[in-house]
């Protein structure tokens, strides 16, 4: 498979056809596909709300009204909606589940490698604790769940729009986030791009290679 080519042939999407829905099973891949993005020190800070009904979709429209009024068609005309989340913080209940969910995978040969991984983790916690930074930090790990979001509905061809633009303090009152320790950090909206999708027309535009990296000798 050629990612470049997937890499370049797919855009955010600016209108969808709301008669197109994407197929059960592709939903299934795309959300293990996102549950296996990677994570700082495997911390994964996140949660994904999925919203595939209209009325799902609608309570997630709620947050684009009335300043990013542009972005509620392409909420509403979508197949899914998934809103990507990031904890509020990184407490004691969460690092628990994810070193028993490690330890009941195999990840550890034996009790010295446990406490070692929880000693990491704990290290980089308590680092951005320090620093005032630790949702900031989250936040990073949500958008590399995004990346994989991105180019996996890429390979499947799915089209898909990328927004940061909306209330956020709308959005998780809406979906009760704030109850469970959560922030909602971008939205992106899922689906077959319909005709009158602008942005497929248009040429992708890039900085050049030169501009872009630095070759170390």
């Amino acid at each position: 498979m050629n990612l470049t080519r997937f890499a370049k042939g797919r855009h955010a999407t600016k209108a969808f056809d709301p008669a197109r829905k994407i197929p059960a099973s592709v939903i299934d891949e795309l959300k293990e596909l996102v549950r296996f993005s990677p994570s700082s020190v495997n911390s994964q800070p996140w949660h994904f709300v999925i919203a595939s009904s209209d009325a799902g979709r609608a309570r997630v429209a709620k947050a684009m009204q009335p300043g990013y009024a542009y972005n509620e068609p392409k909420v509403l005309n979508a197949s899914h909606v998934v809103v990507l989340c990031a904890r509020t913080d990184m407490d004691d209940a969460h690092l628990a589940a994810v070193i028993a969910q490690e330890e009941a995978d195999g990840r550890f040969a034996n009790a010295d490698a446990k406490a070692g991984q929880q000693k990491t983790r704990a290290y980089y916690v308590d680092l951005h604790r320090e620093r005032r930074d630790l949702s900031t930090w989250m936040e990073k790990q949500a958008y590399l769940a995004l990346g994989t979001l991105l180019i996996g509905a890429a390979t499947l061809e799915i089209d898909a729009c990328p927004m940061e633009g909306f209330d956020v303090k709308t959005l998780d009152a809406e979906l009760g986030l704030s109850e469970k320790g959560l922030t909602s950090v971008v939205v992106v909206s899922l689906g077959y791009r319909s005709d009158s999708d602008f942005n497929a027309k248009l040429p992708k535009s890039r900085l050049p290679v030169q501009t872009v990296f630095t070759e170390l000798a």
